[in-house]
């Protein structure tokens, strides 16, 4: 058995595995390759690679000669043919890309994208939603405070007191709860919205205020997921969520929908209520953002706030994203090989099937079909 590591692409600071990971991998008799200078950017040198076993080649070499490939995102098209009958494992937002996932079937390519794992909690210790997300919540934060003009915390000096800054928080999820996290830690009064009620237990624990909408649609079954909403619930849900952000000075949005364009939570006119140099950090910016301005790797400036949008701030701390995601892919990939290294694709294990997207030519993930 070779599992191969590819480098990412030019924007992407992180990499599948590390070299203690790879350590741990080769232990059990798997032979591991990476492309040449993959772990640079999270500060894991080719040496340090080859000193955990693996041997570090060209990327024509790492593809031909591996049986499963690790590239968090999708691989280069002139990657995609040497792929035929290999197993490809990383994040590649399948719902969005349907025409893309179904040339990879009809090329022969066995796909893995991590984020269609199942929201169990056998699943948890895989889930590199919920590891980057944290990540992202964090950092968003920390964003926020450094764009931000003004102190976050309360202070009392001698030439006045300065009021904390108060920081509206869309979306209670793993991404949001540490975001409160921070957000408290750094001083701030934290409001938070989200549309499921279960939540709300969680966020006081944190010392944030939760803002209750009623008569938003059951999410229970959606898999820890958020679900779109009646049209008369969203319109109470703005005129809430405007409420709270006319005395925001931070806002952060979190609120995706899988496979669908993020919802917009935050209006023109909204904007126009905020303070002139508050701050939205936008983590929902990949698939369309959260507010009608925001622009994915960008920062705009509208009547005086200032909208970052930025799906990808897990890479801004690529060495601790790429352990904990590495750390989930080592987990996954105990259930598709043995303790003696070989491959077993157990389709009777609801996570193998469920994660998989397309196996012998042909789709097999049942949402994508």
């Amino acid at each position: 058995m070779t599992i191969g590591v590819l480098k990412e692409p030019a924007h992407e600071t992180r990499v599948s595995l590390l070299a203690e990971a790879v350590a741990s991998l080769t232990k059990k008799g798997i032979t591991i390759i990476v492309e040449e200078e993959a772990g640079e950017k999270a500060f894991c040198s080719n040496a340090d690679f080859e000193k955990a076993g693996a041997q570090v080649r060209s990327r024509n070499e790492v593809v031909a000669s591996s049986d499963i490939v690790l590239a968090i995102h999708q691989p280069e098209l002139s990657d995609i043919q040497n792929l035929k009958s290999k197993i490809l494992i990383g994040v590649y937002q399948p719902l969005f890309h349907a025409d893309l996932m179904k040339q990879w079937a009809i090329t022969g390519i066995t796909v893995f994208s991590l984020d269609m794992l199942p929201r169990t909690t056998r699943a948890q210790a895989m889930d590199v939603l919920s590891s980057q997300a944290n990540i992202a919540g964090y950092k968003a934060v920390l964003t926020a405070a450094n764009s931000y003009g003004r102190y976050f915390p309360m202070f009392m000096t001698a030439a006045g007191s300065i009021a904390p800054a108060k920081v509206l928080i869309l979306g209670a999820g793993v991404a949001g709860l540490q975001a409160i996290a921070t957000a408290r830690r750094l001083g701030a009064v934290v409001e938070v919205f989200d549309t499921r009620p279960a939540v709300k237990e969680e966020v006081m624990s944190l010392g944030a205020k939760f803002v209750e909408v009623e008569g938003a649609a059951d999410a229970s079954k959606a898999g820890g997921y958020a679900v779109e909403q009646s049209e008369d619930f969203l319109n109470r849900q703005k005129a809430k969520i405007a409420e709270s952000i006319a005395k925001a000075d931070i806002v952060i949005t979190t609120a995706q929908i899988p496979g669908k364009k993020a919802p917009l939570l935050i209006t023109e006119d909204m904007l126009k209520a905020m303070r002139n140099g508050s701050v939205i950090i936008d983590l929902a910016a990949a698939t369309g953002g959260n507010t009608p301005f925001t622009k994915n790797n960008e920062t705009i400036n509208y009547n005086g706030v200032r909208i970052v949008g930025n799906s990808s701030l897990q890479s801004t701390m690529p060495s601790d994203a790429s352990k904990v995601y590495g750390k989930n892919v080592l987990n996954f990939l105990q259930l598709i090989v043995t303790k003696d290294g070989q491959l077993n694709l157990n389709w009777d294990d609801d996570l193998v099937k469920g994660s998989c997207i397309s196996h012998n030519g042909e789709i097999t993930q049942e949402r994508l079909k």
